[in-house]
C-alpha cells in the first residue's frame, strides 16, 4: 500500500510537506469568557441575593465618588487649602506641657503653653492638644500669640470655657518655667475663654479695631454684625463691654495696663512672677 493510499480507520489522508493531514478537532459548542468580580462573589447565590450583592457595591462605589465630589468642593474654596495646610502640614501654633506648675494659692496645675500666630484651623488644633494633655478642670492653657484669625481665637475660647480651664498669658522657658509673654488681637479673645483668667505680671494684653474684607455697605453690616456676636461673646465670658468699646479706638494695638485689665475683668486673679 502506497503512502498515498494508506487507510487509518477508514478515512483516507494524503501526504504533505509538513507530514499529514489531520482532520481539525471539532470545537466546543460555548467560549468561555472571563468572569467579573461581582459575578464571581455572587455565584452559587439566589438572583435575589445577587441583585442585592451588585446593589451593595454600586452603592458603595456611589458613597466614594460623592465623598471625593465632596472633597474636591471644599479644596476647590479660596480659603480651603490654607485650612488644610494649618491643620495637616503645618500648624502655625506651637506648643509644650508643663506638667505640674505652681498657680494661684500654691496649687499645682498642668499648665498647656500654646505660643504662635491663630490660623485658620486653630481651634481643631487646640482640642486635640486638651484632649491629648488630658487636661482637667481647673488646668491652665498658657498663651503667647500675636493674634490672627478672629473667629478661630473666639472658638477657641469657647473650647476652653467648655472644659473649664482657666488661662494666662506668658510662655515657658527652656528649664520648663513660666515666663512673662503677651496676648494681643484675636488671641485676647482666647484668653477670655478662661474660667479663671489669670494676670501673670509683666505680660500683657493688647487690643485694638477688628477690620472687614467687604466693601461698601456690605463692609458696614459685616462690621455690625461682627461686633454684635463679639458683644455677646465677652458678656457670656464675665467681661465688661468696656473691652469693646476700648478696641473700637484705634488700629494699632492698644496695650492695657494691669489695672485696666482688671477693671474690665478680663483679668480676674493677678499673680506675681512665677
Amino acid at each position: 500500500m502506497t503512502a498515498g493510499n494508506q487507510q487509518q480507520d477508514g478515512a483516507p489522508f494524503r501526504q504533505s510537506p509538513t507530514g499529514p493531514r489531520v482532520a481539525p478537532q471539532p470545537q466546543p459548542s460555548f467560549i468561555a469568557t472571563p468572569r467579573s468580580p461581582v459575578q464571581q462573589v455572587t455565584d452559587g447565590y439566589p438572583a435575589a441575593f445577587r441583585w442585592r450583592r451588585i446593589a451593595s457595591v454600586i452603592f458603595f462605589v456611589g458613597i466614594m465618588l460623592s465623598g471625593g465630589i465632596r472633597a474636591y468642593r471644599d479644596l476647590s474654596r479660596p480659603d480651603a487649602w490654607s485650612f488644610w495646610k494649618d491643620q495637616y502640614v503645618s500648624p502655625s501654633l506651637s506648643w509644650a506641657l508643663v506638667a505640674n506648675a505652681a498657680m494661684a494659692g500654691g496649687a499645682d496645675r498642668a499648665v498647656l503653653a500654646v505660643s504662635g500666630r491663630i490660623g485658620p484651623a486653630a481651634a481643631i488644633w487646640l482640642r486635640e492638644r486638651i484632649n491629648e494633655s488630658h487636661l482637667k478642670t481647673g488646668d491652665v492653657v498658657l498663651l503667647s500669640s500675636p493674634g490672627g484669625n478672629l473667629e478661630q481665637g473666639v472658638l477657641m475660647g469657647e473650647i476652653i470655657r467648655a472644659h473649664g480651664l482657666a488661662t494666662a498669658v506668658g510662655v515657658v522657658d527652656k528649664d520648663g518655667r513660666i515666663r512673662p509673654g503677651f496676648c494681643a488681637s484675636a488671641c485676647v479673645f482666647t484668653f477670655a475663654g478662661g474660667q479663671t483668667r489669670y494676670g501673670i505680671d509683666g505680660s500683657a494684653l493688647g487690643v485694638h479695631r477688628f477690620t472687614s474684607a467687604a466693601e461698601g455697605n456690605d463692609a458696614v453690616a459685616d462690621t455690625q454684625r461682627v461686633t454684635g456676636a463679639i458683644l455677646g461673646y465677652v458678656t457670656r465670658m464675665g467681661i465688661s463691654s468696656q473691652v469693646i468699646e476700648t478696641m473700637s479706638e484705634t488700629r494699632d494695638i492698644r496695650w492695657l495696663d494691669p489695672q485696666e485689665a482688671e477693671a474690665m475683668k478680663l483679668v480676674t486673679a493677678p499673680l506675681k512672677p512665677l
